[in-house]
């Protein structure tokens, strides 16, 4: 990105923050990815290359720092104080574009491997207690292949399986891909989809009242869009 030739600190910083890509790589080691591999699934639209250069100049901007995976062959990534203090306004960016710029889906954001990440990332393992409870999601639209996950809490962790881990299953959730990212996304209530059938969930009924507490919503999704926001007012047809 060129400069702005402008001694202003908000100049300087928006020469590292606003660069494209930057923010979604900085909420994506906030939301605790640190191994390569992991960072990408965030952005699956962002090459490889510029993800290898974009961490890179974060590194070397003082930002990001590398550390040797355990294996001693592969690094981690993980913000130093100076990256996490751009998390609040990676979180600000993200209550803006919920109240100002939420619109319906396109058919090019219907994104199945965003999804799964986000939920990887941001559910709550705990939600169930300390035991093995283990939650399976069936996107209902989707090819046989990549219809089914399997999500395993257990003290206090989470791991995705994409085959059955073996084991009982507490929870059975289902929905087509459109109506999971509306309720991840803050856009229709769960309680609302559980209601009106867009959320299948079949389980013990104790498991489903912690549901909400598994999903874990943040502030983006609890923040309401402005009814006649420009996002909505361009997407309405012109008034005569």
């Amino acid at each position: 990105m060129k400069g702005y030739g402008q001694f202003c600190p908000i100049a300087k910083a928006a020469e590292i923050f606003c660069e494209r890509w930057t923010a979604l790589v900085i909420r994506n080691l906030g939301a605790g990815a640190e191994r390569f591999n992991d960072i990408h699934r965030g952005v699956p639209h962002m090459s490889a290359t510029l993800l290898t250069k974009r961490l890179r100049k974060l590194e070397a901007e003082g930002l990001v720092r590398r550390r040797r995976g355990p294996s001693g062959k592969s690094w981690t990534y993980h913000l130093t104080h100076a990256g996490a203090e751009f998390l609040p306004l990676v979180g600000a960016l993200g209550i803006w574009g919920q109240r100002w710029t939420r619109r319906e889906l396109q058919e090019g954001e219907l994104d199945l491997g965003l999804l799964i990440w986000g939920l990887e990332y941001s559910v709550d393992p705990t939600a169930f207690g300390p035991d093995r409870h283990v939650l399976r999601l069936s996107v209902s639209d989707q090819p046989e292949h990549k219809r089914l996950y399997w999500f395993v809490c257990e003290a206090g962790t989470l791991d995705l399986c994409v085959s059955d881990p073996g084991g009982a299953t507490d929870l059975f959730l289902e929905a087509t891909l459109g109506s999971l990212i509306r309720v991840y996304r803050g856009d229709v209530a769960l309680e609302t989809a559980i209601d009106d059938g867009r959320l299948k969930v079949d389980g013990a009924p104790k498991h489903i009242r912690r549901l909400r507490r598994w999903f874990n919503f943040d502030e983006m999704a609890k923040t309401r869009a402005v009814e006649d926001g420009p996002a909505r007012q361009m997407a309405s047809p012109p008034r005569t």
